[in-house]
């Protein structure tokens, strides 16, 4: 690799993060301010939807946004990059319009007068998302970036003036996030001057089914994810309370920016690694892993340092009388893992292995309920985190040696 590309990827990567990075502090800023505004009801209302919608975000990546990345980078011409394009962003919108309708509905159930607006704001932010993917697929990143910065305007414009208006805070800001995303994604589409392609025709549904007995193991590697990453949160809970939880909560969402940073990576390698692939570059891959994954696992431990350093001049009710060294130690183990595995999965992913990546989860999962189940009946809740760590240090281990056999390689230098 050289110097003048290597700093092409990291322009690249600075360019991806901003958008993460300025879109996550609106919402991180949104919810510390509604925390002090809004009822315990309303409040716990609005933690329901973002997680609704953090699940369904999760579902439409599996579904749609990783099958565009994979088959529209991999795509060897034009016309069957925009096949595959009107394929996904077809399902996207017909998905996405089912999370809204099945959102609205248990916000209804659960008393929201908001319901209506908070489908909408779920429906919309996951076909925002489907589509911001999709773009990077196709290497337009500084649309993204224009659209996640026309995001984040409207959605602080909107939401003053719903604050400024006073009325019915929880479903004005269902409002505001709604027309933000909204915006996001007519500015996606404006700036992409091309024909918007929707179609259900008989072809469409031909392709996508055809596609299915791989996206089926997408949907499930996502599942067992969602899974793995939330066993210390659902038996902390379950087992301990909301309370033995809080302290946990709050220290590793200081860890949240490396999520941030590995979703760029993400999003930026998965398009030239699946045109790698195609093309055959076999060790151009397993080299790039090796390279990036160097790169991001010293970012985690440089990262992790900092946040140890400053935690203990937090003031926050959270962190009283809470060991913060012991869980940010087990905090910053557990970051640096999933920033080491990091590029195993992304290439697991573009091989179309998502069986393969639903078993490696489905033991991480087992393995980390197991251990943190035993570690919360005999042990304080924060040593939950080891068996946290324990479950990412297999996923891990077990995806380094399966990219390795599936490149058929054996280890080799790093190589510039």
């Amino acid at each position: 690799m050289t110097g003048s590309r290597f700093l092409f990827l990291i322009q690249r990567l600075i360019l991806m993060v901003g958008g993460e990075a300025i879109q996550s502090a609106f919402h991180f800023a949104l919810n510390i301010f509604l925390l002090h505004v809004l009822s315990a009801h309303d409040y716990g209302i609005f933690a329901i939807s973002m997680v609704m919608g953090g699940v369904g975000l999760a579902y439409i990546r599996s579904f749609t946004a990783i099958p565009a990345t994979i088959w529209i980078a991999g795509s060897k011409t034009k016309i069957q990059a925009n096949a595959y394009d009107v394929t996904f962003g077809s399902a996207a919108l017909l998905l996405s319009t089912c999370m809204m309708l099945i959102a609205a509905l248990l916000l209804h159930l659960w008393g929201s007068d908001g319901a209506l607006a908070g489908g909408c704001f779920i429906g919309l932010w996951s076909l925002r998302s489907h589509l911001r993917t999709a773009f990077f697929a196709r290497q337009r990143q500084w649309i993204v970036s224009c659209s996640d910065a026309c995001f984040t305007l409207a959605g602080l414009v909107s939401t003053a003036f719903v604050l400024y208006r006073g009325d019915n805070v929880l479903r004005g800001v269902f409002e505001a996030l709604s027309v933000a995303n909204g915006c996001g994604i007519f500015v996606l589409l404006a700036l992409a001057r091309q024909r918007i392609r929707i179609s259900v025709r008989a072809a469409i549904r031909k392709r996508y089914l055809g596609l299915w007995p791989q996206l089926r193991w997408s949907v499930f590697y996502i599942t067992t994810s969602l899974l793995q990453g939330q066993c210390v949160a659902l038996l902390v809970t379950v087992m301990a309370g909301p309370a033995a939880y809080a302290p946990i909560a709050a220290v590793l969402t200081l860890f949240a920016p490396l999520r941030i940073i590995a979703t760029a990576f993400d999003n930026m390698m998965q398009p030239e690694m699946s045109a790698s692939l195609a093309r055959g570059e076999r060790e151009k891959i397993w080299s790039q892993a090796q390279i990036w994954s160097l790169v991001m696992g010293m970012g985690g431990l440089a990262y992790g340092g900092i946040v140890l350093a400053v935690t203990p001049y937090i003031e926050s009710e959270a962190l009283i009388d809470a060991s913060i060294h012991f869980i940010g130690i087990f905090a910053w183990i557990i970051f640096s893992l999933i920033m080491l595995y990091s590029m195993p999965r992304i290439i697991l992913e573009i091989m179309n292995d998502f069986w393969i990546l639903a078993m490696i989860n489905m033991a991480g999962a087992v393995v980390g309920l197991v251990s943190i189940a035993a570690l919360l009946t005999f042990a304080s809740p924060p040593w939950s985190l080891a068996g946290a760590a324990l479950s990412e240090a297999i996923f891990l281990l077990v995806c380094w040696i399966t990219v390795r056999r599936r490149l058929k390689i054996g280890f080799q230098p790093f190589r510039a």
